[in-house]
């Protein structure tokens, strides 16, 4: 298994490495080398379910299996709950048509790039550490969800308990105190380059606890495949 990093998010053009995970909802093993020269792939990379925004966007990325298959993109969400925990989750939570890894090691996200940022009370050098101050600013919007825009930390509070999800020993594990795991969607030709891609690191912050743009995704599923 590749357990190099680099040192920012991999970029169009790059190759992507292969890494090998858990299957979550099977036996077994996934390689992203068992797609390579099949099919293109969506990756997510997402932090451990016991994050709600990324719960979410997992669920946002199988809804839109569909509309990507039907372009010859297949998709695969990597999180960083232990596998255990995951299929218990999962089991209680199933959502159709999914494929999922579990990488409590964060090796895919450090094969592609994704740092961990340090929390700090009021300094700011992104992507390494973020001041509070900073965080407190943002605002994610989470329409039919949120009463209203609201900082990452309140939002978070308020989906958890509204989905009563209960953090358990598994899910402490993979956090990580003073310190938050960035994340993102990298979309892979069928030779496994790079083609397009949508993480937290970029825009300074902005993009934190936000799901990407469907349109963006499925134009550039349209380029990917021809």
């Amino acid at each position: 298994m590749s357990t190099h990093h680099v040192d920012h998010p991999l970029q169009p053009g790059d190759q992507a490495p292969n890494v090998v995970l858990d299957a979550i909802l099977r036996e077994g093993k996934i390689a992203l080398d068992d797609f390579r020269g099949r099919s293109p792939l969506l990756v997510g990379l997402f932090r451990g379910l016991h994050c709600p925004f990324c719960r979410r966007h997992v669920a946002a990325m199988a809804q839109l299996n569909p509309a990507l298959r039907a372009k010859g993109v297949q998709t695969l969400a990597v999180v960083n709950t232990p596998v255990e925990r995951a299929r218990l989750y999962f089991r209680y939570h199933p959502i159709a048509g999914l494929l999922a890894a579990s990488d409590p090691a964060r090796a895919s996200h450090r094969a592609f790039g994704l740092p961990i940022v340090e929390f700090t009370e009021d300094e700011t050098d992104w992507p390494s550490k973020v001041g509070m101050d900073a965080v407190m600013a943002m605002r994610v919007e989470g329409p039919g969800e949120l009463p209203e825009p609201m900082n990452p930390v309140a939002a978070g509070d308020l989906l958890n308990k509204k989905d009563g999800y209960e953090i358990t020993e598994a899910d402490q594990q993979v956090s990580i105190a003073g310190h938050i795991q960035l994340v993102g969607h990298f979309l892979l030709d069928r030779e496994g380059v790079v083609r397009w891609s949508y993480t937290e690191v970029e825009d300074d912050g902005r993009n934190v606890c936000r799901a990407l743009n469907p349109d963006e995704l499925m134009s550039a599923a349209s380029h990917v495949t021809h």
